[in-house]
C-alpha cells in the first residue's frame, strides 16, 4: 500500500493550522489580563464620568448649615467645609482629570510624532531640534507647568498644555529613534530611488512603525497628566477653585484633614483608581505589541 502524496509540499504528518484561525489583534488584546480587567476599570471610570453628574447634585451649591457631615444615605461621601457633596465634586471631578489625561496625550503625541519623524528622516533639523529637547527635559516638568499657568492663567486650555510641553521631549526622542532604524530599511531606500517624495515616504513606510510604541507611550503619559494635573490644582496653580477636580478638592479639605479626612480619601481614591487602570492598561498593550515579549508569553 502506497502513501498518497501530499499536494500542499508538505512534509506529511506536519498540520498546517489556516490562516483564517489567527486570532484578530482586538481578540489577542482582549484576552491579555492586564488590558482586560484595566480596560473594564478605566471604561467605569469613563461610564461615571459622563453619566454620574446627572443623578447628582450641584458640585457647587453651598449649603453652609450642612458642612463637614460625615458620610451617610444622603450625602455619600460626606460634604466639605462649605457644604458642597463630596460625591458629587468627586463624580465631576473626573471628567476634568480624563479631559486632561486625553487630552494631554493626544497633544503630546501628535505634535511629538511630527517633530519626531521630521527631526529623525532631515539630518540638518536633528541637532537643533534634539538640542531644543535637551532643554526641555533639563527643566522639571511641574515648574515649567507652573511658570506656563502663571504667565498665561489657570484655564483648561492652558492646563493642558503647560502639561502637554514637558512631556514632548519623550515622544520626540522615541519617533526619532524608530525613525533612524526604519530609514535604513531597503524598502524605503527602495521609495526613495524610485522618486517617492518625502512626505509619502513618512506616511506610507515611516509612521505604521511608530503607531504601537506611540499607544503604549500615549497611556502613560495620561496617566502621569491626570497626577500631574491633581498635583497642581493641590498647590493651586491648576484649575480655579470653581471648577471641581481631585487636585483642588483635597487641596482644600487638607485644612480640614483631622475633623473630616473623607474630603480628601475619597478623591485621592479615585484618582489612585484611574491611573492605576490607564497604567495597567499600558503594560498589558506593551507586552501585547512587543514581539520580542509577546513571544514568551
Amino acid at each position: 500500500m502506497t502513501d498518497t502524496p501530499s499536494t500542499s509540499g508538505k512534509a506529511p504528518g506536519l498540520l498546517v493550522a489556516p490562516a483564517s484561525s489567527d486570532p484578530h489583534l482586538f481578540v489577542l488584546l482582549l484576552r491579555h489580563r492586564s488590558i482586560f480587567w484595566g480596560g473594564v476599570l478605566l471604561a467605569f471610570m469613563v461610564i461615571v464620568a459622563i453619566l454620574g453628574p446627572l443623578f447628582t447634585v450641584d458640585p457647587i451649591a453651598l449649603n453652609p448649615l450642612n458642612r463637614l457631615k460625615v458620610p451617610s444615605g444622603d450625602n455619600w461621601f460626606g460634604t466639605d467645609y462649605l457644604g458642597r457633596d463630596t460625591f458629587a465634586r468627586v463624580i465631576y471631578g473626573a471628567r476634568i482629570s480624563l479631559v486632561v489625561g486625553l487630552a494631554v496625550s493626544l497633544f503630546a503625541v501628535s505634535l511629538g510624532l511630527i517633530i519626531g519623524m521630521v527631526s529623525g528622516y532631515i539630518r540638518v533639523l536633528d541637532a537643533v531640534v534634539m538640542r531644543v529637547m535637551d532643554g526641555l527635559m533639563s527643566i522639571p516638568g511641574i515648574l515649567l507647568a507652573i511658570a506656563l499657568i502663571s504667565l498665561s492663567g489657570a484655564t483648561l486650555m492652558t492646563v493642558v498644555i503647560a502639561i502637554a510641553i514637558p512631556e514632548l521631549p519623550r515622544v520626540v526622542r522615541l519617533v526619532r529613534s524608530v525613525v533612524l532604524s526604519v530609514r535604513e530599511e531597503p524598502y524605503v531606500e527602495a521609495a526613495i530611488a524610485s522618486g517617492t517624495n518625502l512626505p509619502l515616504i513618512l506616511i506610507r513606510h515611516i509612521l505604521p512603525n511608530t503607531i504601537a510604541p506611540l499607544i503604549v507611550l500615549a497611556t502613560y503619559i495620561c496617566g502621569s497628566a491626570m497626577l500631574t494635573e491633581s498635583i497642581l490644582g493641590f498647590i493651586g496653580a491648576g484649575i480655579p477653585p470653581e471648577i471641581p477636580s481631585w487636585g483642588n478638592i483635597m487641596s482644600e479639605g487638607r485644612t480640614y484633614f483631622q475633623l473630616s479626612p473623607w474630603i480628601i480619601f475619597y478623591p485621592g481614591i479615585a484618582l489612585a483608581v484611574t491611573v492605576l487602570a490607564v497604567n495597567v492598561v499600558g503594560d498589558g498593550l506593551r507586552d501585547t505589541l512587543d514581539p520580542r515579549i509577546a513571544r514568551k508569553m
